[in-house]
């Protein structure tokens, strides 16, 4: 006997996914946040923040934070997405895999996590709850009503 079910699993997903999503860009941002002002401890976890218009470091936090928030709103997801998944992908490769063969040998777990995370939403879309779906509501005519027959 399944857990639960295939209905119930079917209109659950879309809500699992947009909480999925809000999670995983309110994370992310927290990351950019920190990097760029020294918030939720900092950069290094001093409080110090990364130096301004400086490659790589810079440009990942400010990613992280417009890509997180983007994500977090359902604004723009899966190219958000794609551009998140991107930067730690690019993180993993050249900062982390010099380190090791492994995530766990090179500390690269968490950008080889969000790096797969992001690249998932690329595919699956925002899900409920997400602002972009509502923005692209606003100023779309609202279906018309089928004409009923009378007798």
């Amino acid at each position: 006997m399944p857990f639960a079910p295939r209905e119930t699993v079917e209109t659950v997903r879309p809500h699992a996914l947009g909480l999925f999503r809000i999670v995983t860009g309110l994370l992310f941002a927290c990351h950019g946040a920190a990097s760029l002002f020294g918030v939720l401890g900092g950069a290094g976890g001093d409080g110090s923040t990364v130096a301004g218009w400086v490659w790589p470091g810079f440009y990942a936090a400010v990613i992280q934070l417009v890509g997180g928030v983007l994500v977090l709103l359902g604004v723009g997801t899966r190219v958000a997405a794609l551009v998140c998944s991107g930067s730690m992908a690019y993180a993993y490769f050249s900062v982390h895999q010099e380190h090791g063969l492994w995530p766990i040998q090179n500390h690269g777990e968490a950008a080889a996590l969000y790096a797969w995370v992001f690249l998932l939403l690329v595919f699956t879309g925002p899900g409920s709850l997400a602002l972009g779906t509502v923005l692209g509501r606003i100023g779309r005519p609202a279906a018309e009503e089928p004409a009923t027959a009378t007798a």
